[in-house]
């Protein structure tokens, strides 16, 4: 399918009288959020627990009362669709995930999903019949704090790894992957990813931008690429009392170094570009003895691959001037990449188009986290429509976003997607169901 350039003009009236119901999202997210509450107000619901059953069982009655056909996949992703009167034409989808971090708030993710629905049961109210089919995804497994890799389900659909691989990662507790979507009855058919032909994902920023402009809207143009690393730097233990400053081999001292390296190193590539040093494993981790072997992990970022390229140079010249001036080994080894993903420009500006057609202030943003939109988007026109969160702050039980705000993004994204799906003229109530 063509996604459309723009909406056609029998679109038009339908669209500028069409809402979603705020109340409704709000209700939804406030529902789901129950099942794994925290006491501070968070939601604990780790990938394919019983938690994520009952919330995947919630998402399934709401989605069937709303006229949808609902498939599993057999990575246990979730599709909920909504038929269109030229049903063989692939799907306009949306979607996200339901599973949280361990300390998780009530947006991320499930506002992706739960605006997806509302989507859904607002053209269903209005009896709005589209041309192509539309559908709305859980991802299973995008957190990915009991299972890795992270963004799983999106991942498996885009063919960036094998359903089998998938299936074989085990949690700490040895339960694999397999044995989990089949212990909570979401082991589904094995039948392989299916044809999109447009997704969009709406999302809170996770960030602090779009409140710091006073924006209601942030018009995703792609997310920015990764490399982690694993960096160790090896010294030599000695004893803290008798062993003089001159002569020692402090691995943690060098490893200091370099966490102030991977922060000049982002600096240098604004503004964009982002250094992280997140975990430190230190040897012994004795109070009186010298640090002999400290393990760092570093996760640089950046908008294009030329300005990642030239941060990966920068932390290996870095790790081999600081081992060559200390006299020790520092070994770098690269445990993940994703390239930067540019978001399809037809989509990125449909997205625009509706913020401007609502009256929503809006701007230009990249994502800075990985969303499942960056794996759909290697197989499919991909976009998003991101809403501020109180503080910028997420995977935080205090998470938290204003009503108003996630109702415009509902809105802005059911203009999107009846931009891409268009409207059957004159379509008679339920139909399409």
């Amino acid at each position: 399918m063509q996604v459309q350039d723009s909406v056609n003009e029998m679109t038009t009236p339908v669209l500028d009288g069409l809402r979603i119901d705020g109340t409704r999202l709000w209700d939804s997210l406030m529902r789901l959020a129950q099942i794994g509450a925290t006491d501070k107000g968070g939601v604990c619901r780790l990938a394919l627990t019983d938690l994520d059953r009952q919330a995947r069982d919630l998402f399934v009655e709401w989605a069937t009362d709303a006229g949808c056909t609902v498939r599993v996949d057999a990575i246990g992703n979730i599709f909920a669709r909504r038929a269109g009167a030229r049903d063989d034409l692939p799907p306009v989808m949306t979607g996200s995930h339901i599973d949280t971090q361990p300390t998780g708030g009530k947006f991320d993710g499930n506002y992706g999903v739960m605006a997806g629905l509302e989507v859904l049961r607002t053209l269903a109210d209005a009896g709005v019949r589209t041309v192509a089919p539309l559908e709305v995804a859980v991802w299973t497994n995008e957190e990915g704090s009991r299972f890795v890799p992270v963004m799983m389900g999106s991942g498996v659909f885009a063919g960036d790894f094998t359903l089998e691989h998938a299936l074989a990662q085990a949690d700490r507790d040895g339960v694999t992957v397999r044995d989990a979507l089949h212990a909570i009855g979401y082991a589904g058919e094995s039948r392989g990813a299916h044809a999109v032909g447009a997704y969009f994902e709406a999302h809170i920023e996770q960030g602090p931008v779009l409140e710091a402009h006073e924006m209601t809207i942030g018009v995703v143009e792609g997310a920015l690429g990764q490399r982690w690393y694993d960096v160790t730097v090896h010294g030599m233990e000695a004893h803290a009392g008798p062993t003089p400053m001159a002569m020692r081999r402090d691995a943690l001292l060098v490893a200091s170094t370099l966490v102030g390296e991977v922060n000049r190193i982002a600096l240098t590539h604004a503004p964009h570009g982002r250094g992280t040093v997140g975990w430190i494993d230190v040897h012994p981790n004795s109070r009186n003895v010298i640090p002999g072997r400290v393990t760092l992990t570093v996760d640089l970022r950046a908008a294009d691959d030329a300005s990642l390229s030239s941060m990966d140079a920068a932390l290996r010249a870095a790790c081999a001037q600081a081992a060559k001036g200390a006299g020790m080994r520092i070994d770098v080894e690269q445990v993940v990449y994703f390239p930067p993903q540019p978001f399809d420009r037809k989509l990125v500006e449909t997205v625009r188009a509706g913020a401007v057609a609502l009256g929503l202030p809006s701007m230009n943003v990249i994502s800075g986290a990985g969303h499942d939109a960056v794996y759909v988007a290697r197989v499919a026109p991909a976009a998003m429509v991101f809403v501020p969160c109180k503080d910028g702050i997420s995977h935080n039980e205090i998470e938290d976003a204003r009503p108003e705000h996630l109702e415009a993004g509902g809105n802005v994204l059911l203009r999107a997607m009846l931009g891409a799906a268009s409207i059957v003229p004159d379509g008679p109530a339920g139909d399409g169901r």
